[in-house]
């Protein structure tokens, strides 16, 4: 019976092995030319490697609320500023807790380090009030009624219902108009304009008249009265409030829309406006409050068919409404393109739970990580040299093929994780590089492993070209679970752990990953094609191959001869 032919493509690919070649040069040449035509030639460096600024946040507690500040609130406000600068389009930013009450934020140099104290610090706890009385930003002896004359920006719904407001240079803040929904059910105060509903017990008539006072006394030309005049106030109070640009002072309702029912917001230029808006959509239930108070205010007179959008305590706009609005709304006026993105990263990700002083903010310089990375670097460079030692030193001939596989895995490395900082902002610092050190042992690894294998062959008497094809399938589960076991260690220690750590994490991952590409990619193809030269196919005794020295059998198929002679002896 007629032996099964073999299959030309079987035995790891034997046949066409500079296929393989081919695809690992391609890719090769495409992430080095995607690197330069990218304009990224190194990897981006973190903050111990770079330089930067470290921010450090205190958080406070407003009075009757101390016990706010607790590990909860901490690992939430840690969570917003992250998504926050990451938001920002910055890499390898550091957010994490110190203590009970402080956050530290590391920023790496190259960012817009001012830009991004305003994001983490913000509270950004947004709220949609009712306008009271609306007066000029000054202190004044006696309440103000809204200045005669100067119309308020208005609201109109649109086809999709949305809200458009149009801003004013006087009552509203300068460039910052907004429209947004607000029930229209509070009690009005004493000295708003007519229709007010007089209070209906002492406690109220005494609470009216400090806010009153308040109203009066307070300058909102003064930036410390402005981010004073509504701290400690609770969302169910009546508040006084400034505008962000301190020009209008306001006596506002009790808040009737939070800003936690902003489902999305997303900054956008209108072009037949010619100007920078943010695009609100609300939640469901938001959207009903949106669409209840719009229709309540809509019916009432001026000022108070104004509502406010407050955040952080600041009126940030206060247009009119004059019809129903529901559905979404939009912020508008003189935005510029950055200051319009930045508010909509803020309403995006959220309110902090609790507020923050800025405590310090400091330069970090490179000097430090740089002796670390050199140092670091230094070892690698003695590591690597014991190798290639031990690899020529043993395996003679074989360490050619090993030495070619690192550099081939160290492209790869440096090429991809280039590439990827502008695309996902990863940055190397000392941790990841001390991962992709690492992973040299890991790749040097998996070809001694292969090396093993084949030498394992030619001890039971195969031939050289036999012996690598037979070695690769035990050779390649081996390779595979132990690339599994790191790959697995990387991904759980990545996923448990915070800030630095991950990049030794992320860095130990993808090398391991590359390390399966190259071997299957690279080392096996390279080994076929050498097999078939004289140097190693005659085991030369420097190829690392020579039968002597491995103490090789005999050859097998002489072997079985004899067994077969041996079975069967000639009948005398």
């Amino acid at each position: 019976m007629a032996a099964p032919k073999k299959s030309r493509g079987a035995a790891g690919g034997q046949g066409r092995p500079g296929r393989s070649l081919a695809l690992i040069l391609i890719a090769m040449v495409a992430l080095t030319g995607g690197m330069f035509l990218a304009d990224q030639p190194t990897p981006r460096l973190g903050i111990d490697l770079a330089g930067g600024t470290s921010i450090t946040l205190e958080a406070k507690s407003e009075p009757g609320q101390e016990s706010a500040i607790n590990k909860t609130n901490m690992d939430t406000a840690v969570q917003i500023m992250e998504r926050r600068v990451n938001g920002l389009g910055v890499s390898e930013a550091e957010v994490q807790t110190q203590g009970d009450r402080n956050i530290i934020v590391n920023i790496p140099k190259g960012t817009d380090s001012a830009q991004a104290r305003e994001q983490v610090g913000t509270t950004a706890k947004l709220y949609f009030r009712p306008v009271l009385t609306v007066a000029q930003g000054t202190a004044s002896p006696t309440p103000s009624a809204p200045p005669s004359g100067k119309p308020s920006p208005s609201a109109s719904a649109s086809a999709d219902g949305k809200a458009a407001a149009t801003p004013n240079a006087t009552a509203t803040t300068q460039g910052r108009a907004v429209t947004d929904g607000l029930k229209a059910d509070a009690t009005p105060t004493p000295g708003a304009s007519e229709g007010s509903t007089a209070p209906s017990a002492p406690a109220e008539d005494a609470a009216a008249a400090k806010l009153q006072k308040d109203f009066a006394a307070l300058d909102c030309s003064s930036n410390a009265s402005r981010s004073k005049a509504a701290q400690g106030a609770k969302p169910a109070d009546s508040v006084v409030a400034c505008s962000s640009e301190g020009d209008a002072k306001y006596i506002l309702g009790p808040a009737e829309v939070s800003g936690t029912e902003v489902d999305s917001a997303k900054a956008g230029f209108d072009q037949q406006r010619g100007m920078w808006i943010v695009q609100m959509e609300f939640t469901k239930q938001g959207s009903k409050q949106f669409q209840t108070i719009t229709k309540k205010l809509s019916a009432q007179p001026s000022p108070q068919n104004q509502f406010a959008i407050a955040l952080d305590g600041e009126v940030v706009s206060a247009p009119q409404v004059n019809s129903t609005l529901s559905g979404s709304a939009e912020i508008s006026g003189s935005f510029t393109q950055q200051s319009a993105e930045d508010l909509a990263n803020v309403l995006s990700y959220g309110a902090l739970p609790l507020s923050f002083k800025e405590q310090s903010a400091t330069t970090v310089t490179a000097a430090l990580g740089g002796e670390q990375l050199r140092a670091g670097l230094i070892a690698g460079a003695i590591g690597l040299a014991l190798v290639v030692i031990y690899l020529v030193v043993y395996y003679r001939g074989l360490a050619f093929i090993a030495l070619l596989s690192l550099l081939v895995s160290g492209v790869l490395s440096y090429t991809i994780m280039a590439l990827l900082g502008p695309a996902i902002g990863f940055a190397l610092n000392l941790p990841a590089v001390c991962g992709a050190i690492v992973a040299i042992g890991i790749t040097a690894d998996s070809f001694i492993v292969y090396f093993e294998r084949i030498r394992d062959e030619i001890r039971e008497g195969r031939t050289l070209r036999p012996a690598v094809e037979r070695a690769w399938p035990r050779a390649r589960r081996t390779i595979l679970v132990s690339d599994f076991v790191s790959f697995l260690a990387a991904a759980v220690l990545f996923v448990v752990t915070v800030g630095k750590v991950q990049g030794f994490a992320f860095t130990l991952g993808l090398t391991t990953l590359l390390d399966v590409v190259v071997v299957f990619l690279f080392t096996k193809p390279l080994m076929t094609l050498l097999a078939r030269t004289k140097f190693f196919a005659s085991g030369h005794p420097w190829s690392g191959l020579d039968p002597k020295r491995l103490g090789a059998k005999p050859p097998l198929r002489r072997s079985r001869r004899a067994t077969v002679r041996t079975d069967h002896p000639k009948e005398a």
